[in-house]
């Protein structure tokens, strides 16, 4: 810190040299050291903020994951809030946190606000949604088809989608669950008996392989799911269910069976059951959904890009 009577006596010295301009340097540099000085002592200089925050990827539309990436030396996890929910974030290194966010076809496209909260800081930031054009079917349901589904089914499946570890599971990109040939992508809109099905979408990806061909794990997780059709699984079928961590659910429907129990830990790569046509299917196929804090994303980015 430099002292008052320096700048003074620096000043008197420009005085007695006839050094207008000087004088007035040291002056002007008088006051602003001393502001500078009187912050320092009041405890009052400016606050430089303790984290950084990084959205990708960088133009996301309807149905990616938006990975939200926080640098925060607060030492409190911070928390993000994206249209209406709100999400923990998991540790992913020495200060450093992450959460996944899902986007679905039903979300509206524009620009969507992301709140991160550290403490008692926050942080706006403005993410651009873009749209997507999804394919539409219409489906004809026979008289009595349409409806009268029970609840006890979907509630399992539900409570399957809802998990978060806290542990991460996965590495890298996933792979194939089956290599048959891809008959229904992701985010397909239905009309059903000629009404538009407002909250209906594909909510994953259907491969048409040969009856009985090898289902594999597309990634490493822990089977949290295990049921089949005469148990009740009318819709579904035979189903998988496997917890990749943090959020991420992938789940496998309409199997012809099942090489996996409750509990076991898979490796990607590792046969889980084989495909058929069990539940509510018109033919031999595996349907594949990926879903992020309970919401079916489109799988698609998880093969070609993969999250860390």
């Amino acid at each position: 810190m430099i002292f008052i009577q320096d700048l003074f006596w620096n000043a008197w010295r420009a005085l007695r040299n006839r050094s207008r301009n000087r004088l007035r340097q040291w002056i002007g540099f008088g006051l602003s050291l001393g502001l500078f000085n009187v912050l320092l002592l009041l405890n009052l200089q400016p606050t430089i903020a303790a984290w950084s925050t990084q959205v990708s990827p960088a133009q996301p539309r309807l149905g990616d994951t938006l990975a939200v990436t926080i640098q925060d030396s607060t030492g409190q996890p911070p928390r993000i809030q994206f249209a209406g929910k709100t999400y923990a974030t998991h540790t992913m290194g020495p200060n450093r946190y992450r959460a996944l966010l899902p986007t679905t076809p039903l979300d509206r496209p524009g620009v969507q606000q992301l709140q991160v909260k550290s403490g008692s800081e926050s942080q706006v930031i403005s993410v651009s949604l873009g749209a997507r054009s999804f394919p539409t079917q219409y489906i004809t349901l026979p008289a009595g088809q349409d409806g009268n589904v029970g609840d006890w089914e979907f509630d399992q499946v539900d409570a399957f989608k809802r998990i978060v570890t806290p542990e991460k599971f996965w590495a890298g990109k996933f792979i194939r669950p089956n290599d048959g040939e891809i008959t229904t992508i992701y985010g397909v809109r239905r009309y059903y008996n000629g009404v538009f099905a407002e909250d209906y979408y594909h909510r994953g990806v259907d491969y048409a392989g040969d009856y009985g061909s090898p289902v594999i794990a597309p990634a490493a997780g822990r089977v949290a799911l295990v049921g089949y059709e005469n148990q009740g699984y009318k819709v579904h079928g035979n189903i998988i269910g496997i917890d990749h961590g943090q959020g991420i659910e992938g789940i496998f429907i309409h199997l012809k069976s099942i090489q996996v129990k409750l509990g076991d830990v898979v490796k990607a790569g590792q046969v889980i059951g084989t495909l058929g046509d069990t539940g509510a299917a018109t033919g031999p196929h595996l349907h594949w959904g990926m879903y992020v804090n309970g919401q079916a994303v489109d799988p698609v980015p998880w093969r070609e890009e993969g999250f860390e």
